[in-house]
């Protein structure tokens, strides 16, 4: 079995990506545990934390900035 070399994106980038996806009414979030959540996100650039919240299916989800691995918008 072949192995992937997926490189992950630095702080910088997921910040970056965190603070655009605060903008949209839905993200996606992978982290590194590999769990995938769907919702809005409010974002703390200052403390580097963060909280999904998806209504629908009744969740919320503290995280901080070193689990995320991707943002899809």
């Amino acid at each position: 079995m072949a192995e992937r070399n997926v490189t992950r994106p630095t702080r910088e980038e997921v910040y970056d990506l965190l603070m655009n996806a605060r903008q949209s009414d839905w993200v996606e979030l992978s982290l590194e545990d590999g769990r995938s959540l769907s919702g809005a996100i409010i974002f703390n650039e200052f403390k580097g934390t963060g909280r999904l919240i998806n209504v629908e299916q009744e969740i919320s989800f503290d995280f901080n900035v070193d689990q995320v691995l991707d943002v899809k918008i």
